[in-house]
């Protein structure tokens, strides 16, 4: 059994960003820090298995990120974690890559398979959804405590996750925690379930809001 280090009284929580190929790495790493996390930015398994928490970022195509994340081990980093109950935040692809396929121009590409479900573009006349929305939260969010309904969030996608297929009765897990978004039709900007956080939308890219989400998911760590 691998037994991970405690955290020392007072020092900040340690945060790996996932490098894989595939992901906004720069911008990801500063708003992680300014949340109050120490970020190493690695593909290396024994450290992204040993911080607080892992971020697992994403950009550009389903099976271009998956086949990134392959190429580190990265889903078994991911699935390793979430066995121990040790936090994983994916952000924008790094969302989609949790579900068990996506699907993009006919083709299919099997992910990381966490969450039950397929990724499809959205049903939206006009693609990519780019530019600042507000989303439907749960009213027990970590992430998004302290927000109101009014609250912006940046988002630059044209697939999404458009229902949430996991019949949580059948788990012994509490239920997902759910945040909605629409363009075209809803799809799930945000989902919290137990140690696995994603967001579709950019926390890095939205302002006083993303930083605040940030904020909330490294104290929770």
């Amino acid at each position: 059994m691998t037994v991970y280090p405690g955290r020392s009284a007072g020092a900040a929580p340690s945060v790996a960003l996932l490098d894989y190929g595939s992901g906004n790495l720069h911008s990801a790493n500063r708003a992680l820090i300014r949340a109050g996390a120490e970020v190493t930015v690695t593909a290396d398994p024994e450290i992204a298995l040993a911080a607080d928490g892992l971020v697992v970022p994403g950009v550009g195509a389903f099976a271009a990120c998956m086949a990134g994340l392959r190429a580190v081990r990265g889903e078994r980093i991911i699935g390793k974690r979430l066995a121990g109950g040790r936090p994983v935040l994916g952000i924008c692809v790094g969302m989609q890559i949790l579900f068990e396929r996506g699907v993009e121009f006919g083709v299919e590409t099997e992910g990381c398979a966490e969450w039950p479900g397929t990724v499809e573009q959205l049903p939206a006349p006009v693609l990519p959804h780019m530019g600042w929305n507000t989303v439907r939260t749960p009213a027990d969010s970590v992430l998004f405590a302290g927000m109101d309904e009014q609250t912006r969030f940046y988002f630059v996608h044209s697939y999404a996750a458009q229902k949430w297929a996991w019949n949580d009765a059948d788990t012994a897990i509490p239920a997902a925690k759910l945040t909605w978004a629409e363009h075209g039709g809803p799809f799930l900007a945000a989902v919290e379930n137990g140690p696995l956080s994603a967001t579709q939308f950019h926390p890095e890219k939205s302002g006083d809001a993303g930083a605040l989400l940030l904020r909330n998911w490294v104290n929770s760590l």
